[in-house]
Formats: C-alpha cells, sequence, structure tokens
C-alpha cells in the first residue's frame, strides 16, 4: 500500500515539476520565454537557448506521470476497472509524451528548420491532447458527484481554450501576430495538470480516512448480535 501510495503521490509531483520547467524558463531566458507569446514546446525546440536543461525535466515530468498511471492501475475497490482504465491512459499519456523531446522536436520560430519536424510535433501534440481528453472522461468516473462536475468542467476549459490556441495556430502559420497563444495553451495544460493534483490528493486522502465500522444487524430482541 505504501508503494502504491508512494506512486500516487508522483501525480503531484508531476504537475508540480511541469510548472517549475515552465516558471524557471521565463526566468533564466526572458527575452527568450513568454507566458503570453510562446507556445511551451518552444522550450524544447531544435535549438532553443533552454533546449539543453528542458529537455530532462520534461522527460522526469514523463516518468513520473507514468508513476501515477501504474499507481491508478494498482488500486483497488469499488472503482478499480474505472481507475485502471484511466491508469492506462495516463501511463500511455506519459509514454507518448516521452517522445516530444526526444524524436519530435518543433524548429525554433523564423529559424527556416525542416517544416516536417513542426508537422511531426503538431501530430504528436494532437494524439497527446486526445489522450487527455480520454483520461477526463474516464477518470471523471473514478470518485463521487463533486469529482465528476469537476471533470466535465475542465473538460469545457479544454475544448474553449484549445480552441482559441488552435485559432491562433493557424494564424501563427498565416505570419499572423498571435500575442496571446501562449496564455491559452497554459490554461488548457493548467487545467489538466490540476486535475491530476486533485484526482491524486483525493485518492491519498481517501486511503489515509479508516474504513467506516461495520454494524452488526440487530437480533429480534433488538440487541446487536455477537
Amino acid at each position: 500500500m505504501d508503494a502504491r501510495r508512494a506512486l500516487l503521490g508522483c501525480g503531484v509531483l508531476s504537475s508540480a515539476l511541469y510548472v517549475a520547467t515552465d516558471v524557471v524558463a521565463a526566468i533564466v531566458h526572458p527575452g527568450y520565454h513568454s507566458f503570453r507569446s510562446r507556445f511551451i514546446s518552444e522550450l524544447m525546440a531544435t535549438g532553443a537557448p533552454t533546449e539543453r536543461w528542458v529537455d530532462p525535466l520534461f522527460l522526469l515530468y514523463g516518468a513520473l506521470t507514468i508513476a501515477f498511471g501504474i499507481g491508478l492501475w494498482m488500486s483497488e475497490g469499488p472503482m478499480r476497472r474505472r481507475l485502471r482504465i484511466t491508469g492506462a491512459l495516463v501511463v500511455a499519456y506519459g509514454a507518448v509524451g516521452l517522445l516530444g523531446p526526444t524524436v519530435f522536436e518543433m524548429n525554433v520560430r523564423g529559424s527556416g528548420g525542416d517544416p516536417r519536424a513542426d508537422s511531426l510535433h503538431i501530430a504528436l501534440t494532437m494524439v497527446l491532447v486526445a489522450f487527455i481528453v480520454a483520461i477526463l472522461a474516464v477518470g471523471a468516473f473514478v470518485r463521487g458527484a463533486a469529482f465528476r462536475r469537476y471533470s466535465f468542467a475542465t473538460l469545457v476549459v479544454l475544448v474553449v481554450f484549445g480552441a482559441l490556441t488552435g485559432m491562433q495556430t493557424r494564424a501563427l502559420d498565416a505570419g499572423q501576430p498571435t500575442p496571446w497563444i501562449g496564455l491559452t495553451e497554459r490554461i488548457n495544460i493548467g487545467a489538466f495538470l490540476v486535475w491530476v493534483v486533485v484526482l491524486a490528493m483525493s485518492l491519498l486522502g481517501a486511503e489515509g480516512r479508516p474504513a467506516p465500522a461495520r454494524r452488526l444487524p440487530a437480533s429480534r430482541g433488538g440487541r446487536l448480535a455477537r
């Protein structure tokens, strides 16, 4: 059980690491990185000033995400089947995400690199988004009604800000200014990162509470049966 709690805790660590990597990059390279106007993927772009030290951190994020998925897979109880499906999706999402800072890196904006690299990175991003939607759709039912409503609200945020990011991406391809593309993408990703933390903390909290005492059936005389 302790091992599973440690694996579930990796969900919290993974989200914290992702946010910390983004924030530190903005501090180290303020002239290159902007929360408003640049993709997070540009941090790991081929030849980017942040690539050398950001790539290992995003790989660590992927490893922590996979560990969290394994923790979900190890779940017991009435929601075991749904948690296992969610865990399998999380593991797949983390594993595919490892290709981002290794195989399918995009070009630095305006560098004139091979356009196929950007196309492959966009395709990888779409696959990851599909995994995130599936994780939320299945994971919405692993807890109570309140968590289900919260999960659906997160899905709405993903759809709205994902559409806004897609519109700005097309504008970027057309050579038009996109001053808010980094912000809409970060809201989108942040919504999922927070959801992972909420799920992990919810499961850890549930395991930390003692199981309710089972009441023995009353006898005909009104006394508890022994």
